[in-house]
Formats: structure tokens, sequence, C-alpha cells
């Protein structure tokens, strides 16, 4: 069993071309021993995006503060705490902070083995 806090995780900003005013922390990985899964927390500031942008692994996303935009395909939906949000594979995705505060989300993504 692994027991961590937030507080000690290294925030760090999210890495990739377009994305704007966004944080990630990685919360359980295979350092810790997890061998399918990790677990990630974006903290999005205010005007923070992460652009269209697809890979071929699923993700599972829990909304725990703000409020939010989440694309996909060529939809657009407004997302709260409590918001839960599966997205397949290889498809086109978005996020987008549109309000006045942090908006903060769990997601959780596979580690795929060849």
């Amino acid at each position: 069993m692994y027991i961590g806090n937030i507080d000690k995780v290294k925030k760090e900003k999210v890495d990739m071309e377009g994305v704007e005013k966004t944080w990630i922390q990685w919360l359980i990985t295979d350092k810790q021993g997890a061998e399918r899964y990790a677990m990630r927390l974006f903290t999005m500031e205010p005007g923070g995006v992460i652009p269209r942008h697809e890979h071929p692994w699923e993700h599972e996303i829990f909304i725990l503060e703000g409020n939010g935009i989440v694309g996909c395909c060529q939809d657009e939906m407004e997302v709260k705490p409590g918001d839960f949000i599966y997205i397949e594979p290889n498809v086109p995705h978005w996020y987008k902070n549109n309000g006045k505060n942090e908006f903060k989300f769990l997601c959780i993504i596979p580690y795929l083995k060849e």
C-alpha cells in the first residue's frame, strides 16, 4: 500500500504545445508500484487551456473543483465538481477553464504495455 499527500507532490507546468496556465501532479505512478494506471491531478488557472489533441489511450476524469469546459469531437460540455467523464482512445478532446477560480480534475490513464 502507498499513501501520499498532495502537498508533497511536485507541481509541474504541462509541457505540450498550446497549453496555457495548466499544471500537473503525478499522484500515483509506476514509481509507487502501480502497474496498470497512473493518477494525475490537473490544475488549470483561470484562462487555462489544454488544446485539442488525441492519443491511443482512454481517460477517466473526475472534476474536483471549479467549473470548466471539456470538448470532445465536435461538442463542448460545461462540467462542475462531482462530474465524471470517460474519453475513449483516439478521440479528439480538449479542456478550458472559463471561470474565475482554479479548475481541478483527476485524470487516470492506463500504461500501455507492448
